[in-house]
């Protein structure tokens, strides 16, 4: 790992007192080694167009982060809810999802401080919305090296698990497509069935979009790059046609 030192020579001050502000005013902390909070918000381009004064992206702190984020989330769920191994399962999965955590550095303010390529800039919605996930996770890596576990609980609780009643409210834990073949043969006794309705876009970028059908009607379209997510998104759009309330999680019997 290059030394912390030798990567802030390269930066001006107002830079570094940037990160520093961000720390204090996002994080709740004052950074004994800013270098490692810089280096959690540089991509991999970055360091490609900057190389002599770029040293370290942020993938190795996003290795960590992801540890990190997953044992405090679980821990969090462990405590606080009986609910069996399958449910909070579920649950963690919707908390740390590439989704919930890029929206989670959008909603912090992550934008305005990624070091990326004039490329990467450029990108597609897509493509940071990955970038913002990835380097949420690398600034829980760095926050947890610079202050240790429970400042970074701390920052985990406020960002990530706050969102929880959220998630609960609106089912979105759920699998959307398991909920709606439970519906549809309540509702109207036919399984769904899926269609891909058109592709567009090149074979490694295609969009799907994909109709679902209830008793031979289209109930909801979805898209997505693949069939997959094209199929999740259409049944969540069926259970909005449905207007089924949000499922509540079942609980173990004493």
């Amino acid at each position: 790992m290059p030394d912390s030192n030798t990567q802030l020579i390269h930066l001006d001050k107002n830079i570094i007192n940037k990160y520093r502000e961000f720390a204090r005013n996002v994080l709740d902390v004052e950074f004994k080694d800013i270098a490692l909070l810089i280096t959690s918000f540089t991509h991999r381009s970055y360091v490609n167009e900057h190389k002599k004064t770029a040293k370290e992206h942020n993938e190795r702190l996003e290795f960590l982060g992801d540890a990190v984020l997953e044992l405090a989330v679980t821990e969090y769920l462990y405590n606080n809810f009986p609910e069996p191994e399958g449910i909070l399962t579920n649950w963690r999965s919707a908390l740390v999802r590439t989704e919930s955590i890029g929206a989670a550095a959008e909603t912090a303010g992550f934008e305005p401080y990624l070091r990326l390529s004039k490329g990467e800039k450029r990108g597609t919605e897509r493509a940071k919305a990955q970038i913002l996930a990835n380097c949420y996770e690398a600034v829980v890596g760095a926050l947890y090296l610079d202050q240790g576990y429970e400042p970074t609980r701390a920052f985990i609780d406020k960002s990530i698990l706050s969102t929880l009643p959220k998630i609960l409210a609106t089912g979105s834990w759920m699998d959307a497509k398991s909920h709606l073949q439970e519906v549809a043969q309540r509702k109207e006794g036919s399984t769904p069935v899926y269609r891909v309705l058109s592709e567009e876009g090149p074979d490694h970028d295609k969009t799907f979009t994909i109709g679902v059908f209830v008793a031979g009607k289209l109930r909801g379209k979805g898209t997505g790059h693949s069939k997959q997510t094209g199929q999740q998104n259409a049944a969540e759009e069926a259970l909005k046609y449905f207007k089924v309330p949000p499922k509540k999680p079942k609980k173990d019997n004493p």
